[in-house]
């Protein structure tokens, strides 16, 4: 049994201490908006925040994290406002979008411990994988947040979507299983 705080909520896994933040985050919490990419820890998919710095869950044990406070994207705000994700938006960054989650963590993390990285720095600390090799607007996205965090100016960007993500998920109806 394995305790640590998910999102700002205490939580309580009764699951073998081994396994993998990712699944114990994804199975029994459904928090769905961390991926799973490789099962490697090389693409990023799965990058949450543990104790403020970015981690690929899917390497992380739930036992290895005991006490420790974990967020996810689905953490990182309630309505979609904090500067990464509102200049990912701004700058148009998602294609696919299923690596946007780990790779605007990663981004949240970096700019948390530096609020204004140089281009290396950036190399450095964001090793996420994009298929879609969108990382020229990764780059601009994060220069655009940092810019937002010094002056505290909101980004001109799309409002967030006035769709609660429970709602969203609650809307999406059942599949009706074809039989032939």
């Amino acid at each position: 049994m394995t305790r640590f705080t998910v999102n700002g909520a205490p939580v309580h896994y009764k699951m073998d201490p081994e396994t993998p933040l990712l699944w114990a985050l994804r199975d029994a919490s459904n928090l769905t908006g961390t991926k799973y990419g490789c099962g490697a820890g090389q693409c990023g998919a799965c990058t949450v925040h543990v104790d403020g710095i970015a981690r690929r869950s899917c390497q992380v044990a739930i036992g290895a994290i005991e006490g420790s406070f974990v967020t996810t994207i689905e953490g990182l705000t309630s309505d979609r406002s904090h500067p990464v994700q509102q200049a990912w938006v701004a700058e148009s960054v998602p294609q696919c979008g299923y690596c946007q989650s780990g790779m605007i963590m990663a981004a949240a993390a970096l700019l948390a411990r530096n609020p204004n990285p140089s281009d290396a720095q950036m190399d450095e600390a964001i090793t996420n994988l994009c298929r879609c090799g969108t990382y020229p607007r990764i780059r601009r996205a994060i220069r655009r947040a940092a810019e937002a965090g010094h002056g505290g100016r909101a980004i001109a960007a799309a409002p967030p979507p006035d769709i609660d993500p429970a709602d969203a998920a609650a809307a999406v109806p059942a599949l009706t299983p074809v039989h032939k």
